[in-house]
């Protein structure tokens, strides 16, 4: 954010709208209900039910003011935001920084007809220094996001847009231009459970239920003891039960945070911008710049690759650098909306194989699968010593043999998956796009990273001991996008030089 314009130039001041004034008074109560909790339990124990409402009275009076001390305008340079009641505080974004504008509703805001908009350039800021617009009448909102967006739907060349932006019936003929590339679709929501989402959401509800003592009272009750004095058979038929359960829980809650969040997606691309539109009782609307684009990653986690399914994530610069553009979503629905991505956003149809690019990425030799079956390995024989060492102060089961024996054939499938999933390659760059830079790793995490070339700001070629005595290296290319660095792990040492100079030529200089 910059320092604001002198109030005594530009366009007049405008205050958001009086709807507000139904809304900030409710989220001001739900957010402090932990405090009027304890105000009513101390004006119940006082016997004084004045200490009950005045901080009721306090938040709603605080939220109602709100409407009162925040004004915007939108000059022709600058966007302005003043607010605050005893500390103000003055925003002021030029124009030409903007790179989204997002739009929010949730449920009382629709019933009222209402949005929120917040205005991104493409930085990290505090929840302070957010530039948020709540509320507005949702009907102004579609020609404001137009017209501050004017500037990223401008042509390189051709006469310029006027100042003041584009009128709405402009900014309806963009939309209507815009072309889907990607589509939520309801049946989707069963690959919601393969992902850790779930168990993300009940995780802290259970630790906190055990932390309350629900773990003592399901062992030391009586049923806990009956089925301690009869056969492991039921005990085993109970672990088994309550893990059914948890996994029940877990995929009702992921179902539920995929419907909430992704319900009615769409993606559409107009050449210039991304816009996403999802949500089922908030609805968000999300517009992305797409000259901050530099590419696309392609996430398959274990389950989700069993299943035929994946993720897409865009690569961006700024403030939100890992953008989802698809949930969980069959692989052939991310591999199109990837294909679309890419070609539209390079401006060409050669790109379209790197959607397809799985099935030729080049290897990386024996050295690089002796490496990965060595660490998935190394466990496996500290497990055999450990069972051995006990072997030898005394008897133990015969079925302890059992757990070297099964994790070795894990580790030997994981080992495998894991040299399967490890390769690269480079797209040469043509008279009208750049190089692209394709490398995927992992196994219970994969990701396959698509990288345009005129991202990659440096280079890192790093080897450990025994990668130097291997003769292979771990190349890093450094960008200002998405996960910052993209490794491509253990590849042969003279084939590192050859592939950077080819993503970026005569970034090694003279060697």
């Amino acid at each position: 954010m910059t320092e604001p314009l002198d109030a005594g130039t530009g366009p007049p001041w405008a205050r958001l709208d009086q709807r507000m004034l139904l809304v900030h008074p409710v989220t001001e109560v739900i957010r402090f209900i932990p405090v009027l909790i304890g105000s009513v339990i101390l004006g119940t124990s006082s016997g004084n039910p004045v200490w009950s409402i005045i901080p009721l009275v306090l938040i709603v009076g605080f939220a109602l003011t709100r409407w009162f001390t925040t004004t915007y305008r939108v000059g022709p340079t600058h966007v302005e935001l003043r607010t605050g009641l005893l500390q103000r505080r003055e925003l002021s974004v030029p124009r030409s920084r903007i790179r989204s504008v997002d739009i929010e509703s949730d449920l009382l805001h629709r019933a009222l007809g209402l949005a929120v908009v917040v205005i991104g350039t493409g930085q990290q800021a505090d929840t302070g220094e957010k530039f948020k617009l709540d509320a507005l009448d949702a009907r102004v909102v579609p020609a404001l996001r137009a017209e501050l967006l004017a500037h990223t739907a401008r042509p390189a060349a051709g006469p310029e847009v006027p100042a003041d932006g584009i009128a709405e019936d402009e900014a309806a003929s963009a939309r209507s231009t815009a072309r889907e590339i990607g589509h939520w679709r309801p049946q989707w929501v069963r690959y919601a459970p393969l992902s850790l989402t779930g168990f993300a959401v009940i995780a802290p509800v259970v630790g906190l239920a055990f932390q309350y003592g629900l773990g003592e009272r399901l062992f030391e009750s009586d049923a806990a003891h009956d089925i301690g004095e009869r056969a492991a058979t039921a005990i085993v038929l109970v672990t088994l039960g309550l893990i059914a359960a948890i996994v029940l829980l877990v995929s009702l809650a992921a179902c539920t945070r995929y419907l909430a969040t992704y319900f009615g997606l769409q993606v559409l691309h107009d050449g210039r911008t991304l816009h996403l539109r999802h949500g089922l009782f908030t609805t968000r609307q999300i517009t992305l710049d797409l000259a901050r684009f530099r590419g696309a990653t392609v996430n398959e986690p274990l389950l989700l690759r069993l299943s035929g399914a994946a993720e897409l994530e865009a690569i961006m610069v700024g403030e939100n650098p890992r953008q989802k553009i698809l949930p969980q979503a069959p692989r052939a629905a991310v591999e199109r909306t990837l294909a679309e991505l890419l070609d539209q956003s390079a401006g060409r149809n050669e790109l379209a194989p790197l959607a397809q690019m799985s099935a030729q990425l080049t290897r990386h030799g024996p050295v690089a699968r002796r490496r990965r079956y060595f660490r998935a390995l190394l466990p496996v024989v500290f497990l055999a010593f450990l069972v051995l060492a006990f072997s030898l102060e005394g008897p133990i089961p015969p079925w302890w043999w059992l757990l070297p024996g099964i994790t070795a054939v894990i580790a030997i499938a994981l080992a495998e998956d894991r040299y399967r999933g490890l390769g690269h390659t480079v797209l040469p760059r043509t008279a009208t796009a750049p190089a692209w830079l394709i490398t995927r790793s992992g196994s219970l995490d994969r990701d396959r990273d698509c990288l345009e070339a005129p991202g990659v700001i440096g280079w890192t070629v790093r080897q450990s001991f025994w990668q130097r005595r291997a003769g292979v290296a771990t190349v890093i290319a450094a960008t200002a996008a998405g996960k910052k660095h993209y490794r491509i792990h253990d590849i042969p040492l003279p084939q590192a030089w050859p592939l950077i100079e080819a993503v970026t030529p005569g970034a090694l200089g003279n060697r």
